[in-house]
């Protein structure tokens, strides 16, 4: 019977504090909050945020950033995987860029603006040899007004999820016999690849898609480090707005929390409408015989847009590596005359708390999350449901911005008398957590072999017992590769971790960010490694237990 529940009670979890949190900021976006003295419906919120300067600018730069960064993000993934052909160059991109997805975003956003800055390791590396500076050039690179280096940053981080989710999927379409077949017929396989595969592996990872227009139109955190200031994106005003002491902007922070949304649902209808496009005019294409032309350059420019990404932010690691540990450094050195650890040792005694959180938060939400999304597929393999379609619910907190939600929540909190604590906290990080543990889950959950259970049972072996015996140690790999993707969603928390609470829980993520509007590069890229290393912790640990476990049972091990 409560398995039965399991899946009423995971969509709820996500779907009531979302519903609540959207109905909570429309109130305020039209002038109804008793708590702040607005107990009419009126338009003054909407009046101030269009006479705000520079808003069509930030509407316009949240709009295309959204746009420009998924259109790049899957064109390189999708050249990629057209010109794979099992390679030593095509395994090692493979191995270097799923690592890459386990790193925070904000961490990226640090070591981005570390290798690119006038004064960064690009420049310095160059210089003066090809370039003759002797000093930093004045140019404006990190946080431009055009956001160039924001679309470079979420580049970095999207590509490595999109390639991901298409990886997840192929096997279901039969990528090699598709290739095979238009071999067959005369076709290049790069080109076979785009005709037969590619226009069914579209719709599996349309929903990803849409996740990252949605997270790249309102990205926060990156948006802060590498996004332009005057005027920043949108989704920057709308928290200065609700960060104001003046607490009547709280009216207006809500009404740019809708426009937000407005916006992120524009992106999503312009994307359709492209796709709706794309579509008739790719039917010529698809049939028009042409069998060889641009293999080539489809080849070589998915493993160079690929292999430019990979090495781009692994160089990005690299660089907060080096900042975090030098010592006396002048332009145009290329590396620091002397390494310490003195910046280490001044981070870490303060540095203890924020760690404490991250972990506690992090760990909480994983563990209640996989209690949830297990009891949800135990229930769907015992009673051999197919997965419903309303199961789409569980990613909304993915599609809808963050900060379209989040001040409602927030707002609500307050109404109940729920101040802000790290319990609190642990609840917005799960709206984000459970989608992305049952998506990392459900396949291996699936694919298992229902001969396990069925033999289990004919020797007299109860569900609960084959469920503790039999299923959850043969799913023990992929089940901890899940929860180590959870965590590491949970530790790039940003916004959920500052507004839920209310600045009062710091973790390592919320003190890296603080600290990007100073200039203290080695503190910086101290915090920024300690939020990049968590992760890779905790997929370290997701790699090794299985095998100390299972170290006499060598099949045991690969069962994901």
């Amino acid at each position: 019977m409560l398995l039965r529940l399991a899946p009423w009670v995971l969509t709820g979890v996500l779907v009531l504090p979302l519903g609540a949190g959207l109905a909570m900021v429309m109130l305020p976006a039209f002038g109804y909050l008793p708590a702040l003295g607005g107990e009419t419906f009126h338009l003054g919120a909407w009046r101030a945020l269009w006479e705000r300067p520079g808003l069509s600018r930030s509407v316009l730069l949240s709009f295309s950033t959204g746009l420009t960064t998924t259109f790049i993000s899957l064109v390189c993934v999708v050249l990629f995987l057209a010109a794979v052909r099992g390679s030593w160059l095509d395994r090692a991109l493979h191995r270097m860029v799923s690592p890459l997805l386990a790193i925070p975003h904000a961490a990226v956003a640090f070591g981005l603006a570390f290798l690119i800055a006038p004064s960064g390791l690009l420049v310095r590396w160059a210089s003066p040899g090809l370039t003759g500076w002797e000093r930093p050039p004045d140019l404006l690179i990190v946080q431009d007004p055009w956001g160039l280096s924001l679309m470079a940053g979420l580049i970095l981080k999207e590509v490595p999820f999109l390639l991901l989710m298409s990886l997840a999927v192929l096997p279901q379409l039969a990528p090699e016999q598709r290739v095979n077949m238009a071999r067959s017929l005369g076709y290049h396989p790069t080109i076979g690849w785009l005709k037969s595969v590619f226009p069914v592996l579209y719709p599996l990872i349309r929903l990803p898609i849409y996740a990252v227009i949605a997270y790249a139109t309102s990205v926060v955190d990156m948006a802060i480090i590498l996004g332009p200031t005057l005027p920043p994106t949108l989704s920057v005003s709308i928290l200065q707005w609700f960060n104001d002491p003046n607490l009547d902007r709280r009216f207006m922070a809500s009404a740019g929390a809708l426009l937000q949304l407005g916006v992120t649902l524009a992106a999503l209808a312009t994307w359709w409408l492209g796709e709706q496009i794309v579509k008739r005019l790719g039917q010529h294409w698809l049939v028009n015989g042409s069998r060889r032309r641009g293999a080539f350059a489809v080849a070589f420019s998915g493993r160079f847009l690929l292999g430019l990404t990979t090495l781009t932010a692994l160089a990005a690691m690299v660089g907060l590596a080096i900042f975090s540990l030098a010592g006396f450094w002048r332009f145009p050195d290329a590396l620091p005359v002397t390494m310490t650890f003195n910046h280490w040792q001044r981070v870490l005694p303060s540095a203890t708390t924020p760690l404490v959180n991250t972990l506690v938060v992090g760990v909480t939400a994983t563990l209640i999350a996989a209690v949830l999304v297990i009891a949800c597929l135990e229930n769907e393999a015992r009673h051999q449901l197919t997965p419903k379609r309303a199961m789409w619910l569980l990613y909304l907190p993915l599609l809808v911005p963050q900060v379209a939600f989040l001040f409602g929540l927030v707002v609500a909190a307050e109404s109940l008398g729920i101040r802000p604590q790290r319990s609190l906290v642990v609840a917005g990080h799960l709206l984000f957590v459970v989608p992305y543990l049952y998506l990392s889950l459900s396949e291996a959950y699936r694919r298992l072999d229902p001969r396990w259970a069925q033999l289990a049972h004919s020797l007299g072996a109860s569900r609960w017992h084959t469920f503790w015996r039999i299923r959850l140690p043969l799913l023990l790999a992929p089940l901890l590769t899940a929860c180590a993707v959870s965590l590491a969603v949970s530790i790039g928390q940003y916004l959920p971790t500052l507004l839920l609470g209310g600045g009062r829980v710091a973790t390592i993520t919320t003190e890296a960010v603080a600290m990007a509007s100073g200039g203290n590069r080695r503190l910086i890229g101290v915090l920024a490694l300690l939020q990049a290393l968590l992760p890779f912790i905790g997929f370290a640990l997701a790699l090794l237990l299985p095998r100390l476990i299972w170290a006499k049972r060598a099949a045991m091990r690969g069962a994901a």
